[in-house]
């Protein structure tokens, strides 16, 4: 297998002198490039010595902490996803009791990307290393105050075509054949445009990250601290069997 050389180490080469004062002044800087590549041979040393910690590393990531019924990938819906589903419910499960807890306030909903999802979850045993599989980044939960009008720019980039980005259950979304907008329910009501609403989303998102510039220049911003992998492993832990199906909470009639 060939590797994309993508690193370096660079070596630094210093001379100097002592002065009478004792004082040591760099006088020469050179440096040469190191290519790291397949030819790089491991020490059998270094491996020995982690050994038994990647033995421990694997025992903790590879244990059975819930068990999943049946595959799940995001690409099996047109605008919402059994897993997208799942994660965004999720979420708002774990993310509301804190949030609640420090502001006395309720998450309206929750809003994630798609893009964000890395990888199935398979049929059978969901483990820990699931949730570092599924995600991997080091993204935290916040919480995004953003108005009425914020809301409604919110689902005109939503109605784009493409990819199904996961809205939790308090949202029903329903789009016409030509994409435009035909039902709109925050929690069983329509948008007041006078109203503010609490969405919880990534750290990621809430910056305008994957185009959902409509996050910026919130009202308020809560950051819980909660990485949304944690927050898949404590769900998991809680309940013996997942379950998460494709429903009509994001619809084209």
């Amino acid at each position: 297998m060939q590797l994309n050389i993508k690193h370096f180490v660079i070596f630094f080469t210093l001379l100097w002198f002592s002065c009478n004062n004792q004082n040591t002044k760099i006088t020469e800087i050179t440096g040469r490039q190191l290519l790291i590549n397949d030819t790089l041979k491991a020490a059998d040393s270094i491996d020995e010595y982690l050994i038994p910690y990647k033995q421990q590393i694997n025992k903790v990531l590879n244990q059975p902490i819930t068990y999943n019924p049946k595959t799940l990938s995001k690409y099996e819906g047109e605008f919402n996803t059994a897993i997208g589903n799942l994660i965004a419910d999720i979420v708002y499960e774990q993310s509301n009791p804190v949030f609640n807890k420090r502001t006395g306030k309720n998450i309206d909903f929750v809003l994630l990307n798609n893009g964000g999802i890395r990888s199935i979850i398979s049929e059978g045993d969901v483990t820990i290393r699931t949730a570092y599989e599924v995600m991997p980044f080091e993204n935290k939960i916040v919480v995004v105050e953003l108005s009425g009008n914020k809301i409604l720019e919110m689902i005109q980039h939503l109605q784009k075509p493409g990819k199904a980005q996961p809205v939790s259950r308090n949202v029903e979304i329903a789009l016409n054949k030509d994409l435009t907008l035909n039902k709109l329910l925050i929690n069983g009501k329509t948008v007041d445009k006078n109203k503010n609403y609490f969405v919880a989303t990534s750290d990621y998102l809430s910056n305008g990250g994957d185009g959902m510039l409509f996050f910026k220049e919130p009202i308020s911003t809560t950051n819980l601290d909660y990485l949304i992998r944690n927050q898949l492993i404590d769900y998991f832990k809680k309940v013996d069997t997942i379950r998460a199906t494709i429903d009509n909470r994001f619809i084209k009639l």
